[in-house]
């Protein structure tokens, strides 16, 4: 079973670890992902060994609040209140993040401007004023501190709960940082009084100079700021997702018991008559029943012309209706509907994570203990080295502000959220962060030929019947291929007008033909290996076969009563787009293999017009799996782009499977990405937004990495034998919030990609 859990404070990478850490020690949980972007926990586990109340007492127990996610439209609601918020998921007794900065700004431009207002000759009250005003002076910061940490009270009790559960995170560098300068600043006081108090100005002096009240403060401040300007940034990863939302209408018109009536959207039941007018959005997916119209499909496709819709034609939710008006028959609704099936794809991309992100999760999960070590390093050698307490302690403050786990735990989650919703917006459904990664990199991209490089439907070309007439011939090939699904057997059934026999026992196949009893004899379709396994003699129909595939046509033998019956050639035409797809793919690398089940001759005239490196033909569908497998033993990263059932194990057996669109549930759902459009250059254009979101991941991670790399050491000191300098803790809070907004922000330009 796999269920998702909403997680409720969590602030870094440090605490998405101790989560996944905490779920995966359960008995029967297979695999935990937790996704900080979205605060989302996402578990697969054997039900018969656990349930969902184990795993949010495990997330309970690592200080954090869990929920089953049930509901998908009470979740959107909670999702478009808290970023109406913009605060960070924290607990609800703690201050709201706005209240926090409308009371820490103003009290800490006051400390400053105590505090520093006469290094640039601005005047300040005299009663501050001098070493005998001391008490004054230090009191005066104690007290416009107090209100800063008690709005941001946050960050101590979730950072030392987190410390005293052997978790610490981002939360406890904060409160270990403020309340050492906290504490200092109070030993200071107590410094100052006993200078005055004893005739020792020099005490005073020394200790009223260096109070640290205004790092404390600064330091929970800008680290608000921060999460401020970062949870703004996050919240605007999900605007394609916010927007595939809207497009729902709320309300719809159904006809019930004759009448037409108004009915909220999600009230419409299957089989329910709707009735859409111009200018409206459909609500569910259907069948039109009466009229025509044109209808706008681009916000699920991307398609930028309108699609003609008659009756018998299906449409798709969130579609607009253009023009003419129409009557549908719901046949999905609720969360069945194409839709909700986009967003739930969309949003569980987001929550999966790349193996790029594998080597930041290890980091994180040490990354706080690391950084409190060697704050206490830093203090402890300085102190060694001969350097003041001032000195040593503001070194292993800044040390523990400037480290941050936060850019570590958001450089791939907020990549992926932003770049699966622009690929949805194009038509591109990606199914996993794993396979966006994967698709960039493919070293084989194998297609399947009818329905993925060709229309999908094929029409009747040539008839000729061997010892019968035309029309009979027809007839049996209509009866026969009646009950098929396959594309071949309803170009035949069309292209016959009359009544069709009754058959008995009919057969599929796979991967050759059919077969029925009509009229108490045995009936035949397909290719020439059915034809030999039956004992039929295609001798007189072998020539005309092969002249038609060399065109690219498909023959089809028929036999009746153990004898041949005749041949009926179908064609189905290349789409434009699928050589202009397959030179794409060349060029930036790739081999490209045709994969097909159709005869030779046919499938290597095909792949000729496409011009693809190497066509395999004659396959059944476990032997395609079978061809994926030899191609990866050759250590080939695969992707398989098909459409039809048979096409399944092999999209299951690929490094990423394609589906496309028009293709069979099955398919779909054995699938990694799905193209909406059924077109071949959308392939291309998911390489392109596979190799632009993975550079973007790559950049994330290399600023979160080289941030720390830097930040830490200097802020440690490291600069200050051979060249003097130093990090203040103001300095490093200020540097540690700006680089989680970097990386956010770096991940928002994937909004503005190009796919080309």
């Amino acid at each position: 079973m796999n269920l998702r859990f909403k997680v409720e404070g969590m602030s870094c990478a440090a605490c998405s670890a101790a989560v996944e850490r905490a779920v995966s020690k359960i008995d029967g949980v297979e695999s935990a992902q937790v996704n900080l972007l979205a605060k989302l926990l996402t578990a697969e586990f054997d039900e018969s060994k656990t349930d969902s109340e184990a795993i949010i007492n495990a997330v309970t127990k690592a200080g954090f609040k869990a929920s089953l996610i049930e509901d998908k439209k009470e979740e959107e609601a909670n999702s478009k209140e808290e970023k109406q918020t913009v605060q960070p998921a924290v607990t609800e007794k703690y201050t709201p993040v706005k209240t926090r900065l409308a009371v820490s700004i103003p009290l800490l431009v006051i400390l400053m401007y105590i505090t520093m207002g006469h290094m640039a000759g601005l005047p300040v009250p005299q009663f501050l004023h001098g070493t005998q005003n001391a008490v004054q002076f230090a009191f005066a910061q104690f007290l416009l501190t107090l209100p800063i940490l008690y709005v941001n009270r946050k960050f101590f009790f979730g950072g030392f709960s987190s410390l005293i559960r052997r978790a610490p995170n981002m939360d406890t560098l904060v409160a270990v940082g403020a309340s050492a300068s906290m504490i200092y600043g109070i030993v200071s006081i107590f410094m100052i009084g006993y200078g005055l108090g004893n005739g020792r100005a020099d005490i005073a002096q020394k200790y009223a100079s260096n109070l640290y009240f205004e790092s404390a403060a600064m330091i929970l401040t800008l680290v608000t700021v921060g999460k401020f300007l970062e949870e703004r940034s996050k919240n605007k990863t999900n605007s394609a997702v916010e927007k595939l939302i809207d497009l729902s209408p709320k309300t719809a018109t159904v006809i019930r018991a004759g009448k037409e009536i108004t009915v909220k959207a999600e009230e419409i039941a299957v089989g329910d008559t709707v009735v859409i007018r111009p200018g409206e959005k459909i609500p569910v997916d259907g069948i039109i029943t009466e009229g025509n119209s044109s209808v706008d499909q681009s916000a699920l496709t991307g398609e930028s012309m309108p699609v003609e819709k008659n009756e018998g034609d299906t449409v798709m939710s969130a579609s607009v209706n253009l023009e003419g008006a129409f009557n549908m028959k719901a046949t999905k609704v609720g969360k069945n509907t194409t839709l909700a099936q986009i967003i739930e794809l969309v949003e569980n991309a987001g929550a999966t994570k790349a193996p790029a992100a594998r080597l930041a999760d290890k980091i994180a999960g040490v990354f706080v203990p690391i950084v409190m070590s060697i704050s206490l390093i830093t203090f402890i050698a300085w102190m060694i080295a001969g350097q003041s307490l001032e000195f040593a302690l503001s070194c292993a403050i800044c040390v523990l502000v400037i480290s941050c786990p936060c850019a570590l735990g958001l450089a791939t989650p907020v990549a992926i959220t932003v770049s699966a919703g622009k690929c949805a917006s194009n038509g591109i459904l990606v199914k996993s962060a794993q396979a966006l990664e994967t698709l960039g990199k493919a070293d084989v991209y194998v297609l399947d030929k009818t329905g993925t490089v060709t229309t999908g439907k094929p029409a009747v070309t040539d008839v000729t019947a061997y010892g019968m007439e035309r029309e009979e011939l027809l007839q049996l090939a209509a009866s026969l291929e009646s009950k098929s699904e396959h594309l071949l057997a309803k170009a035949i059934c069309n292209s016959y007008s009359g009544e069709t026999s009754n058959t008995i026992g009919f057969k599929y196949i796979l991967g050759k033909g059919v077969s029925a009893i009509i009229n108490g004899k045995k009936a035949i379709g397909g290719n020439a290996a059915l034809m030999n396994e039956n004992g039929i003699d295609i001798s007189a129909a072998e020539d005309a076969a092969s002249t038609a595939a060399k065109q690219g046509k498909t023959p089809v033998y028929f036999a009746f009563a153990k004898k041949l019956a005749g041949l009926i050639c179908v064609a189905d035409e290349i789409k434009p787009t699928s050589i202009e797809a397959v030179k794409a793919l060349k060029s930036r690398g790739s081999q490209v293999v045709l994969l097909t089940g159709d005869n030779d001759i046919t499938a290597q005239a095909i792949g000729k017009t496409l011009d693809v490196d190497r066509t395999v033909s004659e396959v059944l569908p476990a032997q395609k799996s079978e061809q994926i497998k030899l191609l990866q033993q050759q250590g080939k990263t695969v992707v398989m782009v098909g459409d039809g059932i048979n096409d399944s194990p092999a999209l299951a057996q690929a490094d990423v499977g394609i589906a496309i669109g028009g293709g069979t549930d099955i398919a779909i759902e054995s699938a990694d990405i799905v193209l909406m459009k059924s077109e071949l250059t959308d392939v291309v254009k998911a390489n392109t937004f596979s190799r632009k979101t993975m550079r973007n991941i790559k950049q994330n991670l290399f600023w979160a990495f080289f941030y720390n790399i830097i930040g830490i050491p200097i802020a440690a000191g490291l600069l200050f034998i051979p060249f003097g300098i130093t990090l203040s803790p103001m300095i490093g809070a200020a540097a540690m919030s700006l680089s989680s907004v970097f990386v956010v922000t770096n991940a928002l330009r994937l909004y503005k990609m190009k796919d080309k």
